[in-house]
């Protein structure tokens, strides 16, 4: 009997919320080996490490959902470490892969490399057509150059190393830091403790006008697996040599007001929602148009209010971990 060699598949980045749902719906498929590495063991930023990694192992694709990530403020502290950390890891990831003849690669962008003021719907053609949102607009640099870096070895060394840009995203394995987090999970904590407080009321930043588009982790890692699988001719049917990423969303957006909302019905707080009108709020409105990869099938199946719900015991399941 012949035994057919499972592909062997790197997951940059398994501890992530991205990683780690990639990570979850490979294993479900059970036809590969998948090989991981923690930031201890592989410091993606040092390039004689990640040389070494891929000549040492028989790679076959790579998912690079490996980042330095974080939500506006983060962004605005940071922004020498956003563009640095991450133009250093996708770098030396993909041009390691390729001088290691690894012919499939996976980048996980993000919906931050559009104009601040895109058209909305937001269409993968928008990229590089206007200003970006200065809040995080070294992440944003980070991540276009990172298509453009998949991009130009296809071109010129024939590989095949695709893109995908998410919008924003939550569920199991996001990061609840008080701060430092994204709109979805600052929440949770946010209205999390003030039920716990007993507090009356609870400040959400801006007017709470400005519209997002979430999409739960799990049908974003459906949608990357799908990428990645779709037979050469069939990908390209849909992108282009110049324009090779695909936009991943749900098609629906929300006011910041309607996701705390929803949020705080999820958790149980019943108290006040108010407005710390001095902070940030970023782009305006940030909805992506996802109908290429719909094309071909892919739709989300997680709605926010299941998601929500989900996200939400991850938390608690977190917490309780950090106590004990």
């Amino acid at each position: 009997m012949v035994t057919i060699a499972k592909k062997r598949v790197f997951v940059a980045g398994h501890r992530g919320m991205v990683g780690s749902a990639i990570v979850r719906h490979l294993k479900r498929d059970g036809d590969v080996e998948l090989v991981v590495r923690t930031s201890s063991e592989l410091d993606l930023r040092d390039q004689a490490a990640v040389r070494d990694f891929f000549r040492n192992e028989r790679i076959d694709h790579v998912y690079l959902a490996a980042a330095k990530v974080g939500g506006i403020h983060a962004n605005n502290t940071y922004p020498a470490e956003f563009i640095y950390e991450n133009l250093m890891i996708q770098s030396n990831v993909i041009h390691q892969a390729r001088q290691a003849g690894i012919e499939h690669l996976m980048f996980l962008g993000s919906s931050c490399i559009y104009p601040k003021h895109a058209q909305q719907p937001i269409v993968e053609e928008a990229l590089l057509t206007g200003e970006l949102e200065p809040t995080n607009e070294p992440y944003a640099l980070a991540k276009i150059a990172g298509i453009k870096l998949c991009e130009s070895y296809n071109r010129q060394y024939e590989v095949d190393y695709r893109s995908v840009m998410p919008t924003n995203l939550y569920g199991p394995g996001d990061n609840y830091h008080p701060v430092n987090s994204h709109v979805i999970p600052a929440m949770i904590r946010r209205f999390h403790e003030a039920k716990e407080s007993g507090a009356d009321s609870t400040v959400i930043w801006g007017t709470g006008k400005v519209r997002r588009e979430f999409l739960y982790v799990d049908d974003l890692a459906a949608a990357c697996v799908l990428a990645m699988n779709l037979p050469r001719d069939v990908y390209y049917s849909i992108a282009s040599e110049r324009c090779s990423h695909l936009n991943v969303g749900s098609s629906v957006d929300y006011t910041v007001r309607e996701i705390a909302e929803k949020v705080a019905r999820t958790v149980g707080f019943d108290g006040t929602i108010e407005h710390d009108l001095s902070k940030p709020e970023g782009t305006p409105r940030k909805l992506m148009s996802s109908a290429k990869l719909a094309s071909l099938g892919w739709e989300p199946r997680v709605t926010l209010d299941e998601g929500l719900v989900s996200a939400y015991s991850d938390f608690l399941e977190s917490e309780a971990l950090v106590a004990h």
